[in-house]
């Protein structure tokens, strides 16, 4: 590819990749924080019953959130929040190909001797196990034991890292762990959670009690993804700090920025 459409094509995916991250993550940290502030009205309900509510103020104006666990009134507009999270993986994955898979930047020759196809297709590979095993984990009956399943899942990480960075560069090391998160929490979204709420909505539909269940099992995902955000951030600009993904140490620096990231959303956010 000429220099000159691969440093545009660069720019162009890295601006759309940020720009649709932020709407992402944007919506999972105000659903999260208006999340919170139910769950106080709800412990501490107002004089006369009904919903949760939490009032708003924003843009000049003043909102109200009501939360159902299910519609008691079909809606006739049901907005779904759904492709911002295609949308970023998408553009992600094309960055990922334009710059690692063929831009020299995948493998580092003092660290493996593989060839550029193997480093591809363990790439490649990282993302689809990675997401398989997460999934595996987690609607197997470890599920049911977040504490024991989250911290199985961490431990394969680290492994993971490590073994990253005996094969690829660094740097790309780093960033396949960020697109294996990134993945994970896309395809949670959307075979996850998306298909929970289309089964709860088909019954209210139908008329019948939805399996509140799903709507659970949903919002564990959604948690994860919160989870995860912190460290996808740090890995998203990781490529800037050769200092962590530089060091003889980069996989042991990557574990413990990825469980403090974790510690701080589970702290802010689930205390």
């Amino acid at each position: 590819m000429p220099p000159e459409i691969s440093e545009w094509s660069n720019l162009i995916l890295r601006w759309v990749h940020v720009f649709v991250a932020i709407l992402w993550i944007g919506q999972t940290y105000y659903f999260t924080k208006l999340d919170l502030r139910l769950n106080e009205a709800e412990q501490n309900p107002q004089a006369g019953g009904g919903p949760a509510q939490v009032w708003m103020v924003h843009s000049g104006g003043f909102s109200i959130a009501e939360r159902q666990s299910t519609p008691k009134l079909l809606p006739t507009k049901l907005h779904w929040f759904r492709w911002e999270a295609l949308l970023t993986w998408v553009s992600g994955f094309l960055l990922l190909g334009l710059l690692y898979y063929s831009d020299g930047l995948l493998l580092d020759s003092s660290v493996s001797q593989i060839s550029m196809g193997a480093g591809i297709a363990i790439g490649i590979g990282t993302l689809i196990v990675g997401w398989a095993v997460y999934d595996l984990i987690w609607v197997s009956p470890l599920g049911r034991i977040p504490l024991v399943s989250g911290t199985i899942c961490y431990l394969l990480v680290v492994a993971l890292a490590y073994g990253l960075t005996l094969l690829l560069s660094g740097r790309a090391a780093y960033i396949h762990i960020g697109a294996l998160f990134g993945t994970i929490m896309s395809a949670n979204v959307w075979a996850r959670i998306l298909p929970a709420s289309r089964k709860m909505l088909a019954a209210v539909k139908q008329g019948r009690q939805p399996d509140m269940t799903l709507g659970d099992r949903a919002k564990a995902r959604t948690v994860h993804n919160t989870y995860m955000t912190i460290p996808v951030i740090f890995l998203m600009i990781s490529n800037h700090f050769p200092g962590t993904y530089g060091s003889s140490y980069n996989w042991l620096i990557l574990s413990g920025l990825i469980l403090a990231g974790g510690i701080t959303a589970k702290l802010v956010y689930y205390p």
